[in-house]
């Protein structure tokens, strides 16, 4: 398997030739030249696999030329009851007749983001032993994927972790996750700033082509291609857990930041998983409801992000939109770089309502936001219906997904997190403090270990250099 940019470049690398990095250097996002497809036939016969096994099937075909044997090594060590709380480790949860969540929160940092970062901790660690190498991962966090990312890097050897974070931005439970880990090789950097600028500075010492290549500086975002690809596993889990026969319609509703996650789904429906419709959720910062509504997509400014109650999705610039987009103009990568780079860069947006890919968006996509006041209303909704305690984020994705249900088609909704992370928000809705698990206890009362930062590029490159 071959990866391209989306910008064009079109030298031929593997997948151990794209892991540890993030941008290409064009600036564009890498994706391989083709999705292998599976039948239905492949399918029903993937229906009986345990989850280690599923992902390797999966996953295979996307990290040649690693051997057969390794692979399957990294997956069985990866996706045990041990750190997925069971040996479903993705676990179907009905709320009732036609909307489940698709549980994969149960990991250590009780957030989606471990089912793809702890695999990619060892695929780091495997790929630097072999080389003999270091890696410096830089980062940017919303309150999940940081968190996912330094538990699955500490300690490892050869890594270091610089994650960016808005400061003041995350709940309480998703800072003390961070800023209380006292491992030598993490490093928290809170940015006087919101997320989208934390993003902005990641992409900007990535396009320092120097400095990456002699700082050895890597990514853990979404922008990196293992993340998302690690991501797919678990939506053909979901479709056939819960689909009695193979090929019956089914829906994901997926709260969506950065557009990793839904981009997930997209991948996998190219794969030939029968995924009938995609429903986009996102909360007050509703840049991408609103393109999936007009053809429009026009990221916000600092000024105009909102700070939430579902904060891991305050984002106004969806990093993995750009490969969406590439996708369903053909893989033009000219006018993919033409609209992501000119367009958005000298106008601040771009318009393709009147572009026929557009009609084929709107068919594989529907979307909607939700705010604060209906995203109490679900969570104490579901509680009073269900007994089940959701999200804030997952609440997000039950509201929108209900504007959406069809006749017939069972909607599967992806849980965000487990409601521990956001125990203010569940006071508010229904006066009842989420249990949290053992391991969490008096988390907020830890000594906590970051640096502030103003929103400057290059005092970043000093910290990283000056600890490395």
């Amino acid at each position: 398997m071959f990866y391209l940019s989306t910008r064009g470049e079109a030298a031929q690398r593997q997948f151990d030739d794209i892991l540890l990095e993030g941008l290409a250097p064009d600036g564009g996002l890498y994706l391989p030249e083709h999705y292998p497809r599976f039948s239905l036939d492949d399918l029903r016969r993937l229906q009986t696999l345990s989850y280690p096994e599923l992902a390797f099937e999966i996953l295979q075909p996307y990290v040649e030329p690693m051997d057969a044997a390794t692979l399957r090594a990294l997956v069985r060590a990866t996706y045990t009851a041990e750190v997925f709380g069971s040996a479903e480790v993705v676990r179907i949860k009905p709320l009732d007749a036609r909307i489940s969540l698709l549980g994969v929160s149960e990991g250590p940092t009780l957030a989606f983001k471990d089912m793809a970062m702890q695999l990619l901790g060892r695929l780091f660690e495997q790929a630097l032993a072999k080389s003999g190498q270091e890696l410096n991962i830089l980062g940017a966090t919303s309150g999940d994927t940081g968190s996912a990312a330094e538990y699955a890097m500490r300690g490892r050897r050869g890594i270091r972790v610089f994650m960016l974070s808005p400061f003041g931005k995350m709940s309480p439970f998703q800072t003390a996750q961070m800023y209380s880990l006292a491992d030598a090789n993490i490093h928290n950097i809170a940015v006087q700033d919101v997320f989208d600028t934390c993003q902005d500075m990641v992409k900007a010492v990535s396009s320092d082509l120097n400095f990456k290549r002699t700082k050895r500086i890597g990514t853990i975002n979404s922008i990196n291609w293992a993340r998302v690809v690690a991501q797919v596993v678990y939506y053909f889990a979901g479709y056939l857990r819960s689909v009695r026969g193979v090929g019956e319609p089914l829906s994901f509703a997926v709260p969506s930041g950065n557009f990793g996650n839904i981009l997930a789904a997209h991948v996998a429906r190219q794969m030939g998983l029968p995924i009938h419709r995609l429903v986009l959720a996102t909360n007050e910062n509703n840049v991408l409801d609103e393109f999936f509504r007009s053809g429009v997509y026009r990221p916000r400014g600092a000024a105009e992000t909102h700070h939430t109650s579902s904060p891991s999705m305050d984002i106004s610039k969806a990093s993995n939109f750009e490969r969406y987009v590439f996708d369903m103009l053909g893989r033009d990568s000219a006018r993919t770089r033409d609209l992501f780079e000119r367009q958005l860069g000298e106008q601040g947006h771009f318009d393709v309502s009147h572009d026929p890919a557009f009609s084929r968006m709107q068919a594989e996509i529907v979307s909607g936001h939700s705010n604060h006041a209906l995203r109490l209303q679900t969570i104490r909704e579901v509680w009073e219906r269900s007994s089940v305690m959701i999200d804030p984020h997952t609440a997000d994705g039950v509201a929108v997904a209900r504007a959406h249900l069809e006749p017939g088609v069972p909607m599967l909704v992806v849980e965000t997190a487990l409601p521990a992370k956001f125990s203010a928000t569940l006071v508010e809705a229904i006066g009842q403090e989420p249990q949290r698990p053992a391991a969490a206890e008096s988390l907020e009362q830890r000594p906590q270990k970051f640096v502030i930062m103003k929103p400057d590029v290059d005092a970043l490159k000093a910290y990283i250099a000056e600890h490395v």
